[in-house]
């Protein structure tokens, strides 16, 4: 397998398992795999959220890890690297607003570049337009969102992926084995 330079796009608040997980799983096969965050820098951190699934009408909150940066948002740029992961949590609703992420995710589709996104991290996709035509997965509550930007919305199984060209898309963290193997299957 040949060695692949990927892009995490990270925030506060991201979901902790969606940034742990990938982030780790993609080195141990083999991978390098910069974490960045509009506005800090390699050495700083983000706050990671455990979100889970006990019961409620939505999912729980609970405080996650500091999870530290290893690279520099500002020096990211999409013809540097082989593929994109967005992880869901809080941190794509307010990632979403920086014209900056924008242009990088745009940048990245319009290479036909793998993007892996889960939970909310199709919130960025949708906001960036890249959507339009597509099938995409997401945590069913941004399924509207999907709907809006001109795609079509996937309802799958909470640990199921869905894939459409270069895009690999998953509801939530209970889909990292599906999610995971399809992204790497693209790379």
């Amino acid at each position: 397998m040949t060695t692949k330079k990927i892009l995490m796009l990270i925030g506060d608040y991201v979901e902790d398992y969606e940034t742990m997980v990938p982030f780790q799983a993609l080195q141990m096969v083999g991978h390098r795999v910069d974490a960045v965050c509009p506005d800090k820098r390699k050495g700083d951190y983000v706050l990671t959220a455990i979100h889970d699934f006990d019961g409620a009408q939505t999912y729980s909150e609970k405080p996650g890890h500091r999870f530290v940066l290893n690279a520099d948002f500002a020096q990211a740029r999409a013809q540097d690297y082989d593929a994109l992961v967005i992880p869901g949590g809080r941190a794509p609703e307010y990632l979403r607003l920086n014209p900056d992420v924008i242009k990088l995710v745009q940048d990245f589709d319009a290479a036909g570049k793998p993007i892996a996104a889960v939970c909310h991290g199709p919130q960025i996709l949708a906001a960036a337009g890249v959507l339009k035509g597509r099938t995409c997965s997401a945590y069913p509550a941004c399924a509207p969102e999907v709907r809006l930007s001109g795609g079509q919305f996937a309802d799958i199984g909470i640990d199921q992926a869905y894939v459409d060209d270069n895009l690999v898309t998953a509801p939530a963290w209970p889909a990292h084995p599906q999610w995971l193997a399809k992204f790497n299957e693209l790379l």
